[in-house]
């Protein structure tokens, strides 16, 4: 497999609500080599070996009507040098552009997407293209034979059409843990939304949504993935929003883990 490599996305053009997560990719590289920790993961992976993962830095943007073009690029360089990107974001609306260039390489990917937000709204607030709406153009674009969401807790009643309508198996927070379903027999994507943890945990999120994961529940998660994880994205964390750089620690956590789990493949 390919080295998992960092890529920064700061982009946060189709945010509906707050501006601010186009900030996070320096701040969680920053607590991710922070001295309060260490960089072993919890499984043993020691993550300041040399050449375990690759940082390819931020994506520079001219303008945001150019902003997909340039991550699907990016991400299509990325995977063409056989590496593994694990995007940084940036508002969730990245991942329809990242899906677009990884179909190409991975033509029958599963999803596994973790956030309080199913994101598949046909259209909100009048743009298909909001960072509530990337899991509908991927779907109806057919760019993942399978999505799985886990800690939904905010759907409405479009978005659970939508669900039955491309199939999506929707795991709603109140029906965790759901260890079980996280198995895939082939190529796996990861969409980690920082808002999938309760704001008691992550408050540097745009969204807050009270009764989510706490950083416990989403950490055993994923460790209980099962399938080959061939490139992920970790969403929605708005530094302007962050309470002494709490969320920034706990996005780094999360990255840590990840990057973990892609290199053991336990």
């Amino acid at each position: 497999m390919g080295t998992p490599t960092l890529i920064g996305i700061p982009f946060d053009g189709h945010s509906s609500y707050l501006r601010g997560a186009a900030e996070a990719p320096p701040k969680i590289r920053q607590a991710m080599a922070c001295d309060a920790s260490n960089h072993w993961t919890e499984p043993g992976v020691n993550l300041s070996e040399p050449g375990i993962f690759e940082d390819a830095g931020d994506l520079v943007f001219s303008s945001e009507p150019a902003a997909f073009a340039v991550i699907e690029a990016a991400l299509r360089d990325l995977l063409d040098q056989g590496k593994r990107p694990v995007s940084l974001g940036g508002d969730h609306s990245i991942t329809f552009p990242i899906m677009k260039a990884m179909a190409r390489s991975y033509p029958e990917l599963t999803i596994f997407h973790f956030d309080a937000h199913p994101d598949l709204y046909d259209e909100f607030e009048g743009n298909r293209f909001s960072h509530a709406c990337p899991f509908a153009r991927i779907m109806e674009a057919g760019l993942a034979k399978r999505l799985v969401q886990v800690g939904i807790r905010t759907a409405a009643g479009h978005q659970r059409e939508q669900a039955k309508r491309f199939g999506v198996e929707m795991i709603e927070m109140r029906d965790l843990p759901a260890y079980a379903k996280l198995k895939s027999s082939g190529s796996l994507y990861i969409s980690f939304d920082i808002d999938v943890l309760d704001p008691a945990f992550a408050p540097g999120i745009s969204h807050r949504e009270p009764g989510g994961m706490s950083v416990r529940e989403a950490i055993a998660h994923l460790h209980a993935i099962e399938g080959t994880i061939v490139a992920a994205d970790l969403v929605e964390y708005n530094p302007v929003q962050d309470v002494a750089g709490m969320t920034a620690t706990v996005t780094a956590k999360v990255l840590k883990e990840l990057l973990g789990k892609m290199i053991s493949g336990r």
